[in-house]
């Protein structure tokens, strides 16, 4: 490896000195600087050729500011707008309230309430359940009563029962024959259409006639399919059905209807019914177990609750289940037994009790207990068993024997005739 000579290394050393050294300030670059300077401030230099031979004007942003208390204005806020409000079914601010000329008192339920008990007590204020201010007739708690009670008397109630009778009837118009009948029938059949109004635990409610109006705007007859509670009284379902719709059952097997809306009917006609927005309270009405039953002590009651809860029950009433034999069931077993138990188990307690209460006024019956879900009814010592056809049979036929017999009468006629034109054309042809 060679080696380098001193001289060598000390010229190096010289070299990287001189270069490391600052470089003196020229008077090139006093000059350049001073002239960039003169013309952000806009002034002439002798040094600079920009304002003499090319005319350059310096920008705004590079002139001094010539007010420095200039006051900034911030961009107008966009108003922000107002929130959204959807519509609310409350307010009626300039509208009227709503005028229905049906003939009956609005109730929440009308085959689980009866206009002849009247209530001990309410439960809440007497606030409409069709809301304030949308219906022209005063809530009184239970009812809406289509007759001011302050006016109302016995002679009005007959004018309103004749005027749904004549609607009735105007409406209905000539009665279905029984093929008629039988193809209506048929068209309400589970395999032929799913439209179907179920009729629960509340029974026949008020809302419930606005669906069934709506269901014959697109059918003559609409099924109707009854379960729970109501169904231990299948003719006051009936009753009520066609007293407030207007409509006609023409078929009934179990808890299952055909409602027929009538030959007349018009879909644009209909009456207006104003619905409610919420279920109301229930009165308060008196207790159906009293501590000692009428005619018996203390403990002659006592020894009565034990026994009965103590005996086979009779029968398991399902969870919304058909009941419509339960009163026949009970009337039979009277006849044999003083004491009868039904076994409720998985039902609710608002239900068994509105049974137990349809079978004290329906068979008739004392009730007993309700302890441990179960329902305990006493015959009376005096019983006496009753027989009446109150009760609807399981399956009810609608046929209508004379107009059988009219029909037949009609077809045989229609047959002879064609037999005697089938005969003088023949002779005819033979001569």
């Amino acid at each position: 490896m060679r080696k380098t000579s001193p001289a060598k290394i000390n010229m190096f050393i010289f070299i990287d000195r001189f270069t490391r050294r600052k470089r003196p300030i020229s008077l090139f670059t006093l000059s350049r600087s001073y002239s960039a300077a003169a013309s952000a401030t806009g002034e002439a230099t002798p040094y600079s050729k920009l304002h003499t031979e090319y005319q350059f004007k310096p920008p705004i942003s590079l002139k001094p500011q010539q007010n420095p208390k200039v006051q900034f204005n911030p961009p107008a806020r966009k108003q922000s707008k107002p929130p959204y409000r959807p519509p609310s079914s409350l307010d009626r601010t300039g509208l009227e309230p709503v005028r229905s000329s049906l003939p009956f008192d609005f109730r929440f339920s009308y085959t689980e309430s009866s206009p002849n008990v009247r209530p001990i007590g309410l439960r809440e204020p007497k606030y409409s359940p069709f809301g304030p201010g949308r219906l022209d007739r005063v809530w009184t708690g239970v009812c809406a009563p289509a007759v001011d009670p302050k006016v109302g008397s016995a002679e009005a109630e007959k004018e309103l029962e004749e005027k749904r009778m004549v609607w009735r009837e105007k409406i209905q118009g000539e009665p279905l024959s029984n093929a008629e009948r039988k193809a209506i029938v048929e068209k309400c059949q589970k395999h032929r259409t799913k439209r179907q109004i179920n009729l629960g635990r509340d029974g026949l409610t008020h809302n419930m006639l606005n669906d069934i109006h709506n269901n014959w705007k697109h059918a003559e007859a609409v099924r109707i399919k009854c379960l729970g509670v109501p169904t231990v009284d299948m003719k006051n379902v009936c009753t009520q059905l066609e007293d407030k719709t207007f409509g006609k059952i023409i078929n009934r097997h179990g808890g299952v209807l055909v409602l027929y809306r009538g030959r007349n009917y018009h879909p644009k006609k209909r009456p207006v019914i104003p619905l409610m927005l919420w279920k109301p309270q229930e009165p308060v009405y008196p207790r159906l177990i009293k501590t000692t039953i009428d005619g018996l002590t203390i403990e002659e009651t006592k020894e009565l609750r034990k026994r009965g809860l103590a005996m086979p029950a009779l029968t398991k009433l399902a969870k919304n289940g058909y009941y419509g034999s339960l009163v026949p069931m009970v009337r039979d077993a009277f006849i044999t037994e003083e004491l009868v138990r039904l076994d409720c188990k998985g039902l609710q307690k608002s239900d068994y009790r509105k049974i137990g209460c349809k079978l004290r006024d329906l068979v008739p019956c004392i009730l007993v207990t309700f302890d441990k879900e179960q329902i305990v009814v006493w015959r009376g010592k005096d019983y006496m068993p009753i027989e009446d056809g109150f009760f609807l049979r399981e399956r009810e036929s609608f046929d209508d024997p004379v107009t059988d017999m009219v029909q037949s009468a009609n077809e045989n006629n229609g047959t002879d005739n064609l037999q005697n034109a089938h005969y003088f054309v023949s002779s005819d042809e033979d001569e």
